[in-house]
C-alpha cells in the first residue's frame, strides 16, 4: 500500500462511528472533534425541498407528494404548487 492509499484509509476510518469512538478512547481524537464529525455526517443527510432546495429541518413537517411513483418533499404548499406548475409547463 502506498502513502496515498494509507491516507485515504485513515480518512475513511474517521467517518465510521466505531472508529471515531476508538480514536477518542485512544486520545487520537478529542470528543469535540468526534462531535464535529458526527454533525458533519448528519448534515450531509439533510432533506431538501424538491423545488427551492431549502433544508427541511423536520421532515415530519414536510409536504409529501407522489408523482409517477416518485416521492417528493416540499417545505411549503407554495413550493409544491410552483413545482406542479413548472412540471405542467414542460
Amino acid at each position: 500500500m502506498d502513502e496515498d492509499e494509507q491516507v485515504e484509509d485513515d480518512q475513511g476510518d474517521v467517518y465510521s462511528d466505531g472508529s471515531r469512538s476508538e480514536m477518542v478512547e485512544d486520545d487520537e481524537m478529542s470528543p469535540e472533534e468526534e462531535g464535529f464529525m458526527e454533525g458533519f455526517e448528519k448534515d450531509n443527510k439533510k432533506v431538501r425541498c424538491a423545488y427551492c432546495k431549502k433544508i427541511i429541518i423536520d421532515p415530519d413537517d414536510a409536504i409529501e407528494r407522489e408523482r409517477e411513483g416518485e416521492v417528493f418533499l416540499f417545505c411549503s404548499e407554495e413550493c409544491y404548487q410552483a413545482f406542479k406548475k413548472e412540471e405542467a409547463d414542460k
